[in-house]
């Protein structure tokens, strides 16, 4: 993906110069702007792709930072699996956020909003540049790239807002974005759908020729985002069928170590199905997580800035294993693992005796553990949150760099260590259990029982993150009913994939966020006692609210969500 990365800087001014193209230049372009006859070629074409590529990160020529941040880090701190971290004061909007006093006029709405509207404007610049070439039939696979793409940043829009406009080829060639997030040219799902259809019959199924950079989808991976759009409308037979075609495909695999999908040594692995191409590419590192700038320890082994995204204590709970090693579906929120909540580094403690799942430590760094191999984490020296805070004492791993693992290491001053660590919309764990949820939701408890065995089975078999933890995990010997097995895939994906913006939209679907949310706010506050807010998840926070901006610059076109 290195090619494609170093075009990314070039496309900024390229997108201004294309956009500053109107009716007016269409027999001479101005000059300093460049005419479609001047792209409508391979070279061209590639090239304002790769501009839709560099939206996926959510940093836009008009929106970026970590408010609209591509990794979804943040989607967490509204989950249970995380709190927004360091002191209540810095970023107050994100504040607000977590403890649900959502406003409209919140900045954070509009990055969110922007930047994939960007993304979409873009893949449909390609859409009609492809279309006005002289042989569009030349260019099925850069249409495929350009329409998957928009299926995503599509699809991301769906899912936090709901209630948004379908900007096709058509209207964005006439000019026509202001249009009503209702009705006919409200974005629907079988729009999503079609864009992710096309792209599974024309992108390539293996890289070789002149497409290896693995940055690009293949085919199995529009199959895979086409099942997770099946699964979040309850059209389980038909997420089965496309989530089964990938596992079926030999294509992935699940890497031998968990940890590798959030190091150099695994980037781009058998187990990435699709994912942002950061680098750590020297100085404040352009290529590398913007967005993701501020979640490393306060202090810690790098001297890094500045304490954010910090894991619940909820999540750690729920890592507890009994002791045939499988996990406490029904009571994991009745005991705590040991904190150090209230305590500095020198006050004496003794980390977790009990059993635990070996995930949950390459997952968060919890004191008295190796942090990312430099050594044991010592406590509140590298928690920037005061005990008066909300974020309590956990600092998130995944997103941190590896000791000696430097190629990922941003070398920027304090607050620019931009990391280089790929951020994977989607892995082949994820598919598995998807296709998991999507067996037993169909009645084959035996199919998704084996989905759900093959991630645990690499988690028993791992190397372990430290050797002072008793860890205990073992595939489930079987499913005995049905809840039982929705019950289970459901605990696998949050310890699987937390700490990875995936569990939000999770309790969305299964139409549990509110009380799943609320059980969180009182138990949380047991431990966290600083937490308590007085937070209230309420059915409208099932979606986020337009930003009222987007409203008012619409005149009123757009409609607000319910209850915002």
């Amino acid at each position: 993906m290195k090619n494609l990365k170093s075009f990314i800087l070039s496309i900024s001014l390229v997108m201004f110069m294309t956009n500053a193209c109107n009716e007016s230049f269409t027999e001479v372009p101005a000059y300093g702007s460049l005419s479609d006859a001047n792209l409508a070629n391979a070279t061209g074409i590639d090239l304002l792709l790769t501009g839709v590529y560099s939206v996926l990160d959510g940093q836009t020529n008009t929106t970026g930072g970590w408010g609209s941040s591509g990794d979804n880090w943040w989607m967490d701190v509204i989950s249970d699996d995380a709190h927004k971290g360091s002191t209540d004061g810095d970023q107050a909007d994100l504040y607000d956020i977590e403890v649900f006093n959502w406003a409209t006029g919140n900045g954070y709405w509009l990055g969110l909003w922007k930047a994939p509207f960007s993304g979409v404007n873009r893949a449909n610049s390609v859409i009609n540049l492809i279309n006005g070439s002289d042989n569009p039939d030349d260019f099925k696979v850069q249409m495929a790239q350009a329409r998957f793409l928009r299926a995503h940043f599509n699809m991301q829009l769906k899912l936090k807002f709901g209630n948004v406009p379908n900007i096709t080829p058509e209207t964005a060639a006439a000019l026509e974005y202001n249009l009503p997030n209702s009705g006919e040219t409200a974005l629907t799902w079988a729009h999503v759908e079609e864009d992710l259809t096309y792209a599974v019959n024309n992108l390539p199924s293996t890289r070789s020729g002149d497409y290896t950079e693995p940055g690009r989808p293949l085919s199995h991976a529009a199959k895979a985002f086409l099942g997770k759009v099946y699964l979040h409308q309850g059209k389980w037979a038909d997420a089965l069928t496309q989530l089964d075609a990938v596992v079926n495909s030999g294509a992935f695999s699940l890497n031998t170590e968990y940890v590798e999908n959030f190091k150099s040594t695994g980037e781009n692995s058998s187990e990435s199905i699709f994912a942002i191409q950061f680098a750590a590419d020297g100085g404040v590192s352009n290529q590398g997580n913007k967005g993701g700038t501020l979640n490393f320890p306060g202090g810690g082994p790098e001297g890094t800035c500045c304490g954010f995204y910090q894991p619940s204590q909820d999540l750690v709970n729920s890592f507890q294993t009994d002791a045939d090693g499988l996990p406490l579906l029904d009571t994991w929120q009745n005991s705590n693992v040991a904190n150090d909540y209230g305590l500095n580094d020198d006050d004496a403690f003794t980390p977790h005796t009990g059993n635990l799942d070996p995930r949950l430590d390459y997952t968060v760094g919890r004191r008295g553990i190796d942090f990312n191999g430099y050594g044991a984490m010592p406590g509140k020296s590298w928690i920037r949150a005061s005990f008066d805070d909300i974020s309590g004492p956990y600092l998130a791993k995944k997103n941190f760099y590896h000791k000696g693992d430097d190629s990922n290491k941003g070398t920027g001053g304090w607050g620019e260590q931009r990391s280089g660590i790929n951020y994977h919309f989607m892995r082949y764990a994820d598919v598995l259990l998807m296709a998991a949820e999507a067996a037993i939701e169909t009645g084959n408890l035996a199919k998704g029982l084996d989905y759900v065995n093959q991630v645990r089975n690499r988690a028993k078999n791992m190397t372990v993150a430290d050797a002072g933890p008793t860890y205990k995990v073992e595939p489930y010997p079987s499913f005995a009913s049905a809840d039982y097995a929705r019950k289970a895939v459901r605990h696998e994906r949050r310890i699987e994939l937390g700490m990875e913006g995936h569990r939000l939209f999770d309790l969305r679907r299964w139409g549990n966020a509110k009380s799943v949310m609320n059980t969180y706010f009182a138990k949380e506050s047991t431990v966290i006692t600083s937490f308590a807010r007085g937070q209230s998840y309420q059915d409208k926070h099932d979606l986020f609210p337009i930003p009222i901006v987007a409203i008012d610059e619409s005149q009123g076109v757009l409609v607000q969500n319910s209850g915002f």
